[in-house]
């Protein structure tokens, strides 16, 4: 993806270490939306900002596992091109265009005994 710095330096701490941190996790073959990663880095309704975020990340990060809502890929052309290839690749699925998205699964709240 390209232009990997934010603000000309590397963005490395908050938000953007939460956000790379949660699509670090994303398994193989599925594809969480913006917001969903917003989500669980545990910044609900910052789904934009993930996209900055995925903009300044490291290389080797799997950015293509992140997709708009409803499982689009957003990114033009060759971009997108690339994020499904390599989508197809890792043995997601697809109903057309889109990407049939896996939420990531919600952590129980604990109660008291």
């Amino acid at each position: 993806m390209p232009g990997r710095r934010a603000g000309g330096r590397r963005a490395s701490s908050g938000y953007f270490a939460r956000v790379w941190a949660v699509v670090r996790r994303i398994p193989r073959g599925e594809a969480w939306s913006y917001g969903a990663v917003a989500r669980a880095a545990g910044f609900p309704g910052t789904a934009r900002q993930v996209v900055w975020a995925l903009r300044a990340a490291p290389r080797e990060l799997p950015w293509h596992r992140v997709v708009g809502a409803g499982g689009r890929i957003l990114l033009p052309a060759e971009a997108g091109a690339e994020q499904r290839l390599r989508l197809e690749a890792e043995g997601a699925r697809f109903a057309g265009s889109r990407v049939l998205t896996r939420p990531p699964k919600a952590r129980r709240a604990r109660t008291k005994r």
